[in-house]
């Protein structure tokens, strides 16, 4: 079954940016949808942007809109989260989570139904 891993977060200032990135190990990585999601200390879990199997179509959650952008590389197995003018509000831990089901992707947790294991970021005023 296809297993994800996170890396990339980090401490950053606010303004500044990080690239989070996401390796998955699996055959089927290629056809299907992946998500990135985000968990703010004390919140839940929620949606943060989501690519299609041949990267076609993108969803960001409002509050992400213009600053950050999802990718893959599906030669490479994997899955990049660019994240530019951060904010101290975007601080959380940031998974990464792929879809068995569908290559479309979903804005919502049952979409999905692999995750990896969380990258922490964390952004100072």
């Amino acid at each position: 079954q296809v297993h994800l891993v996170e890396s990339g977060g980090g401490l950053v200032q606010a303004g500044g940016s990080l690239r989070l990135s996401c390796l998955a190990s699996g055959r089927s990585f290629s056809s299907y949808a992946v998500g990135w999601f985000r968990q703010p200390p004390g919140k839940e879990r929620d949606f943060v942007a989501g690519i299609s199997w041949d990267s076609a179509i993108t969803y960001y959650t409002d509050s992400v809109k213009g600053r950050f952008t999802i990718s893959r590389d599906n030669a490479k197995n994997m899955v990049y989260l660019q994240m530019n003018s951060l904010k101290p509000e975007d601080t959380a831990v940031y998974y990464c989570a792929f879809s068995s089901q569908y290559g479309v992707p979903g804005t919502g947790d049952r979409w999905y139904d692999t995750w990896g294991q969380g990258t922490q970021v964390t952004v100072s005023s």
